[in-house]
C-alpha cells in the first residue's frame, strides 16, 4: 500500500495517513496478515538456505 503525504499536510492529516498503513485500508475492512499463525507449520528436512540455493540454480 502506498500513502502519499503532502509537504503542507497538518500533523493530524499525517497521523490519519499513517493509521491507514496499519489498518490496511480507509475503512479498515481488509485483514492484515498474521505471519505468526504460520510459524513452524512447515517441517523442513534440510537448511532453508540450501533449498533456496538449489532452487536458484535450477534457472541456470
Amino acid at each position: 500500500m502506498v500513502v502519499t503525504i503532502n509537504s503542507n499536510a497538518t500533523p493530524e492529516q499525517i497521523k490519519i495517513a499513517l493509521d491507514k498503513l496499519y489498518t490496511g485500508s480507509k475503512k479498515g475492512t481488509e485483514k492484515q496478515l498474521d505471519a505468526l499463525k504460520y510459524k513452524g507449520v512447515i517441517k523442513l528436512k534440510e537448511d532453508p538456505l540450501v533449498i533456496q540455493k538449489r532452487m536458484r540454480d535450477e534457472w541456470q
